[in-house]
């Protein structure tokens, strides 16, 4: 394979490594029925540890479309509207730069609102085969719902409607379903676990769609392919909370003729390290910036392991807690900076879930039973910590033999040195890159927008040279993005729903990005617009041709 890769880059949500491809690897995945997705790691490479920065999905998205730490650029509390540092860009554009024709359909959520020079295309039908050069490469992201945890509960109808593909052979029998130890052995979690077993199945019908697409459109063998979830599973102590259960994804790759077929990766690495992965194979300078590191390199070359993987979690909508976590592929320390708070608070979102709404049962139950003398044993020593009002400081677990995380070994004054270690770990990552979760909220929003009003990028200066449209901005890191296409009426539906979930406001329009002079075309007008990351879009500068030819 010669020139840049196409790079087909296709997204779950909230799942954890359950896919048959991982059985003997991650526990319970040989549950699981997902042929699609084991020949995909069967002809290039399983990562058997790779990781999320944060247990929740538009965090840990942020982290992988710019290649920086959420913590660090102030992207770590769920559902806000961050400003990055200036120089924070989305990886995309600089795919654009080089050539690429870059598609999203459709989920964003990245927590700022995403420049309309991100995307060639950000829409519900956007696709390699919309390119109007097919011999121009392809960066093609497609983000998958059938798995998000808001699916795991809906009702028999919707359920149906989901797993319509699946066979009778191939959904999955509640009663074998391998609960985790911290849940309940109840039915309540037999049907969810089943359930959400059968939306991965559907899932891999769906990833199986567009591998059989690239096939008939003679694109697999230049195709740099990638597969991964956002975070883990959508259910209580997984998402959400800095456990493996909430941290640890499903990352296939395949690259053909650089990637060697059937390659089990074993050491831990992020997902935000993507960034910089697909910015490498496409033959693009990583940005110093970045924190995110190439996987592997242009042909198809291993990277040596980091030593530690850091994560965390923060807000979570009104949930207020604290949590930072560093894996060293064997031991996970967790340091908790808020344990006067339960593990389980009162998330609104949440206690319309089933899985949510039987462990407050089960907790409330055993309150009653041992109010009046009886036998409350309706949990179990390992379930009931989870419930308990605090938490402890430190929590230490041993992963190769405890993969379930519920032996806490940080009073074990035998593990004492390894607390301290991966304690210190902490404080120095937090020192390196800092740490915008220890601020405050109201204090760090009031820095992005004084008096609660969101800062604008300028308006582009605009220049004609020579009949070249020459354009600057005063705002530091804005983007310049330009169109011939002129503004609808009407903004078309699917394009207001985008913007809803803080995607790009092109109203259906093709924005270029600039990154040089433009030719005016003759009879044509051209839209200019600049946007800052965090900042308010700028407004268009309108030129026309007859503006152009005549200056």
């Amino acid at each position: 394979m010669t020139g840049q890769p196409n790079i087909l880059f296709i997204s779950t949500h909230d799942i954890n490594p359950d896919l048959s491809c991982y059985a003997g690897v991650w526990p319970g995945a040989e549950y699981a029925h997902t042929p699609n997705l084991d020949k995909l790691a069967a002809e290039g490479a399983r990562f058997d540890q790779a990781y999320a920065t944060t247990p929740v999905c538009a965090p840990s998205r942020s982290a992988i479309m710019t290649g920086m730490f959420p913590t660090a650029i102030g992207t770590m509390h769920m559902r806000t509207h961050a400003v990055p540092p200036p120089e924070v860009h989305v990886f995309t554009e600089y795919l654009r730069e080089a050539g690429y024709y870059c598609t999203n359909n459709f989920f964003t959520d990245f927590q700022f609102k995403v420049p309309v020079t991100a995307f060639d295309d950000c829409s519900f039908t956007a696709h390699w085969r919309n390119r109007p050069n097919p011999d121009q490469p392809f960066f093609a992201a497609f983000h998958g719902m059938v798995t998000h945890e808001s699916q795991v509960y809906v009702g028999e109808e919707e359920y149906q409607k989901n797993t319509a593909r699946l066979t009778p052979e191939e959904r999955h029998d509640p009663t074998a379903a391998p609960i985790p130890p911290y849940y309940p052995d109840s039915p309540v979690f037999r049907k969810a676990f089943a359930q959400y077993s059968d939306n991965i199945t559907a899932m891999d019908y769906w990833v199986g769609d567009f591998l059989k697409q690239l096939e008939e459109d003679g694109l697999a063998d230049n195709t740099l392919v990638v597969f991964w979830s956002d975070h883990g599973r959508g259910f209580p102590r997984a998402k959400r909370w800095p456990y493996e259960a909430g941290l640890r994804v499903p990352l296939i790759v395949r690259w053909p003729g650089k990637i060697q077929p059937g390659t089990a990766y074993q050491d831990p690495v992020y997902l935000m390290d993507l960034a910089a992965t697909l910015l490498n194979a496409a033959g693009v300078s990583v940005p110093g910036y970045m924190h995110a590191r190439p996987l592997f390199d242009e042909q198809g070359r291993f990277a040596p392991a980091r030593p530690l993987i850091f994560g965390g979690r923060d807000r979570m909508d009104e949930q207020e807690d604290t949590t930072r976590s560093v894996r060293d592929g064997r031991f996970h320390y967790l340091r908790n900076f808020h344990p006067d708070r339960p593990y389980f608070q009162y998330n609104d979102y949440g206690e319309h879930m089933a899985t949510w709404q039987e462990l407050r049962t089960l907790r409330f139950r055993e309150s009653q039973l041992l109010g009046m003398g009886e036998n409350h044993h309706l949990l179990n020593e390992t379930q009931r910590p989870f419930l308990a009002a605090h938490k402890p400081e430190d929590e230490l677990y041993d992963l190769l033999a405890d993969p379930h995380e519920t032996h806490n070994l940080a009073d074990d004054p035998r593990y004492a040195a390894e607390v301290a270690r991966l304690r210190q770990a902490i404080e120095d990552w937090q020192k390196e890159y800092g740490d915008l979760g220890m601020l405050p909220e109201e204090e760090l929003v009031e820095s992005w927008r004084p008096g609660g009003e969101m800062q604008p990028t300028a308006t582009p200066d605009i220049s004609i040279q020579a009949g070249m449209l020459v354009a600057s901005c005063q705002t530091e890191g804005a983007s310049i993005g330009w169109t011939t296409d002129p503004p609808p009426d009407n903004p078309p539906a699917a394009n207001q729903f985008i913007r809803a979930v803080g995607g790009p406001n092109s109203e259906g329009r093709h924005w270029q990005l600039y990154t040089g002079p433009v030719p005016v075309p003759e009879g044509q007008t051209v839209w200019v617009r600049a946007h800052r990351i965090g900042f308010r879009e700028s407004a268009d500068v309108v030129i026309s041709s007859e503006a152009a030819f005549s200056a």
